[in-house]
């Protein structure tokens, strides 16, 4: 092994504890250079961790099929990014299981074509920047398998939506959890009018390493659990049954930024509450689930007015430590920096503690 090969090894290892972290249980796009994938690169990464992005300015050379046609061969997952149909891409097609369209470039009716074209092969067509509503139906509709784009983290906002049952005893729930103490019998009401989250916590709770005895109440549960614990517990939940129809990532990516906010506070020099920083975080998608404005659905929330300055402007220490987060998920690292130097944080502990909520994330994630 020669020094050069040596050195990305190490990088490898590296990368990869820190790749398992941060995408959690969830395979990570990758792209590589055409002179690392031609040197066979990909292969120091373990298969089960990544899938190969081949960039859009690589050459469809002899050489880059060889190389995919080995990676393919060891059971290494492939994928055509920014792809812009080419017949001198077809041979690669047998050995490629993803292609990204970024439909604000290749049209959606061109991409219909080519998928239409292309369905005998075991490639799977992903989406890129969509940006509304209309664009993932017409997506969806043509064939496409895997959407990516700033439209799913935002609210689809409808004339005149009735909020459903459901909802409202979500907006409710979110109501009682906010406030400095908890209101143990209103809480248990409105639990006890819905099936599905009495369920949810009878099960969670009962399934926790640290119960000794079987819930067997409403009441018991929630003495037993705590303010602390139940006002956690809680608000996992109803983030989570908000709506069921969204996308699941937006209930993980909530149940993140409220560990990662609320780690940030503990650790760091604020004047704010870890737990007001754990509720901003868990209610800075709450627009997106119940597809309403947030600053119409925090009015009846009693929240502090730095806490909904937060949520609604970004503004202040708890919008910067938010404007911080949704930086690092974006990968504007550059944004990243500034924020960080604002707040007085190091990226070092900021990353550390995005990688950790991330596995916390998963771990707290309850099935539907």
């Amino acid at each position: 092994m020669d020094a050069e090969q040596a050195t990305s090894r190490l990088l490898s290892e590296q990368f990869m504890n820190s790749c398992s972290n941060t995408t959690g249980n969830k395979l990570a796009f990758i792209n590589f250079p055409y002179s690392s994938l031609i040197r066979l690169i990909p292969t120091l990464f373990p298969k089960d961790k990544l899938i190969i992005e081949i960039l859009e300015g690589c050459e469809p050379t002899d050489e880059l099929l060889q190389a995919v046609v080995i990676m393919s061969k060891k059971g290494y997952k492939l994928a055509l990014d920014d792809f812009i149909p080419d017949s001198r891409w077809e041979r690669f097609l047998p050995y490629i299981d993803f292609i990204k369209f970024d439909i604000q470039v290749f049209p959606l009716t061109e991409a219909k074509s080519f998928i239409h074209h292309h369905l005998n092969y075991k490639i799977k067509f992903l989406a890129e920047k969509v940006e509304t509503y209309e664009e993932f139906q017409q997506a969806k509709k043509i064939g496409f398998d895997y959407f990516q784009g700033y439209f799913f983290s935002k609210p689809e906002m409808l004339q005149q939506r009735v909020i459903a049952p459901s909802e409202l005893v979500t907006l409710q729930l979110c109501k009682e959890i906010s406030t400095s103490e908890l209101n143990y019998a209103a809480i248990e009401k409105l639990l006890a009018s819905d099936v599905t989250l009495s369920y949810k916590l009878l099960k969670y709770v009962n399934a926790s390493s640290l119960i000794i005895k079987t819930i067997t109440s409403f009441k018991h549960a929630l003495i037993y659990l705590g303010q602390d614990k139940l006002r956690l517990f809680i608000s996992l939940m109803t983030v989570a049954h908000a709506n069921q129809y969204k996308p699941q990532y937006l209930y993980v990516l909530s149940i993140q930024r409220a560990r990662i906010c609320e780690q940030l506070v503990t650790k760091g020099s604020f004047k704010a509450e870890p737990s007001e920083a754990f509720l901003m975080g868990m209610f800075s998608l709450l627009d997106a689930l119940l597809d309403k404005p947030l600053p119409l659905l925090l009015t009846n929330l009693p929240l502090s007015d730095e806490l909904k300055l937060a949520l609604n402007d970004g503004k202040g220490e708890l919008g910067n430590l938010l404007n911080a987060v949704k930086a690092y998920e974006n990968a504007d690292w550059e944004q990243v920096n500034r924020y960080c130097n604002v707040l007085n944080i190091s990226e070092e502990l900021f990353a550390s503690q995005y990688a950790e909520s991330v596995k916390w994330g998963d771990d707290f994630t309850i099935d539907s």
